[in-house]
């Protein structure tokens, strides 16, 4: 079974739609962020998180490249004000 078919298969079981071929390439980046800035592990974290988050991925993407950067000593503002 490829990835994809998992998921749609997946998808189907969870009774939602399944990510267009964007959403997939906008969470496997989220996910690689996470990967690289921490453990591998916080990849799938990171887009349990995004999915509860109420927010767009791009939004998540940015939150996630904020707190991945050297600078991120600064206060963070709410991510829904971007």
């Amino acid at each position: 079974m490829t990835r994809d078919e998992w998921i749609a298969a997946f998808a189907r079981e969870m009774d939602v739609e399944r990510p267009s071929a964007q959403e997939i390439r906008e969470l496997l980046d989220l996910a690689g962020t996470a990967a690289h800035a921490s453990e591998r592990t916080a990849a799938p974290l990171a887009c349990w998180i995004a999915g509860r988050a109420g927010l767009t991925l791009a939004q998540t993407r940015a939150a996630a490249e904020r707190i991945s950067t050297p600078s991120s000593d600064a206060p963070t503002a709410d991510p829904r004000e971007r």
